[in-house]
């Protein structure tokens, strides 16, 4: 079953995220994020899979590493088409807004862990319905045109 592993906070922008066990989404993201905010990126995601390559590839990274916010099991995130829904736990409702991002120049993340993985394969969603976020909390992409 999809699922959360990993859900991220950093109070600066363009450094790895500390990992905790839950946070709350609010209308404008993770809480104390320093990404949050009125724009379309308020929640970035990234697959366990995603930081599994990097670590194949020879990093020592984990989640948290490349930023984002939410680290994810199971669920194709590319594969899923701009406007998909995603319940996150039995609250929270996030809406895909932009896969990937165009890094102009190597952040600290590239210096710290070798590579970024985050502008290739992150998405990034603005929250519809807000609440609490738990490590473990199941993901579901929710049907095209269903409520939250």
């Amino acid at each position: 079953m999809p699922e959360i592993v990993s859900i991220n906070i950093s109070r600066t922008k363009g450094v790895r995220k500390t990992p905790v066990p839950e946070a709350r989404i609010g209308p404008e993201g993770l809480e104390g994020d320093a990404h949050a905010g009125d724009w379309h990126r308020m929640v970035s995601l990234l697959a366990e899979e995603s930081v599994d390559k990097m670590r194949a590839a020879g990093l020592e990274v984990g989640p948290g590493d490349f930023a984002e916010n939410l680290t994810t099991r199971g669920v194709d995130l590319l594969a899923l088409p701009l406007g998909t829904r995603i319940r996150v736990g039995a609250e929270v409702v996030l809406e895909l807004t932009q896969h990937g991002k165009e890094c102009h120049n190597r952040c600290a993340i590239y210096y710290q862990a070798g590579d970024c993985v985050m502008p290739r394969e992150g998405v990034f969603a603005k929250v519809i319905t807000c609440g609490t976020v738990r490590v473990g909390d199941p993901l579901e992409v929710l049907p095209r045109g269903a409520e939250p």
